[in-house]
């Protein structure tokens, strides 16, 4: 969270953190710098969500641009500030999908989840770099609707009611989703966890 500092009735500087909910009424208002501040704690959470999805990092460093710019134009029509989070990562789901259908007009946005389990020959115990790498992986073996649900649950925190309204789609849908794709890691990441010590 960013910090300032505001001075005391003695004088003294008091140290407190600025919520976001302070920096959405204030960007409301026309505050650029309230905006920026906000833009500057979420970026990276954004940009993290946009690269799994769209899985090239100039592509999310665009959407990520656009996804702040639509916030921008749009906060006033926020109606509960406290939902920020999932309204913006709403609009990250609106962008990236956007531009995957641009990118494949014919509408196939999934990757068929029999190919590319990770799984390592002749049982070599994997390093952390390996590791994330067989995640990596795995994850992308994933229909881009599961791999979405382990990003907002796993990666962001999302509770199952805020990832039903990102989505547009019911909780049991979610749910469904989140647990065939966990499902679905563990047997492609099973073989490279039994490597492990």
């Amino acid at each position: 969270m960013a910090s300032v500092y505001s001075k005391g009735h003695n004088g003294a500087l008091i140290f407190r953190e600025v919520e976001d909910r302070d920096l959405i009424l204030k960007a409301r208002r026309g505050d650029v710098d309230a905006f920026n501040l906000l833009v500057s704690r979420w970026e990276k959470r954004v940009f993290n969500y946009l690269y799994r999805l769209v899985q090239d990092r100039e592509d999310a460093m665009d959407v990520s641009q656009d996804v702040f710019l639509k916030a921008y134009q749009n906060l006033p029509r926020l109606e509960d500030v406290a939902k920020f989070s999932g309204w913006l990562f709403r609009i990250a789901h609106n962008e990236a999908f956007s531009l995957l259908r641009k990118k494949r007009p014919e509408g196939e946005l999934t990757v068929d989840p029999t190919t590319g389990a990770a799984s390592l020959e002749g049982g070599t115990r994997l390093l952390p770099l390996e590791m994330s790498l067989a995640v990596e992986t795995a994850l992308k073996a994933l229909s881009l609707e599961q791999r979405e649900a382990v990003q907002l649950k796993v990666y962001q925190g999302f509770k199952f009611e805020e990832m039903a309204e990102i989505l547009e789609c019911p909780v049991s849908t979610v749910k469904s989703r989140l647990y065939t794709a966990l499902d679905l890691l563990k047997k492609s990441l099973s073989p490279a966890l039994l490597t492990r010590d």
